[in-house]
């Protein structure tokens, strides 16, 4: 359990890092148009990660 909620904050982290540097600026990326959907999907995805593993 605590394996899936580190996966979740390293992968928030990966997703806050991801808009601040790789954002999509024209506005037409869904998930990363917004700062909090992506977090969101980045968590989702290192939870899902951290899982496995």
């Amino acid at each position: 359990m605590i394996k899936i909620l580190i996966g979740a904050l390293v992968g928030a982290g990966a997703g806050y890092l991801f808009y601040r540097l790789f954002g999509c600026r024209q506005g037409t990326c869904y998930l990363l148009r917004h700062r909090v959907l992506s977090i969101i999907y980045w968590s989702l995805f290192g939870a899902l990660l951290a899982n496995l593993f």
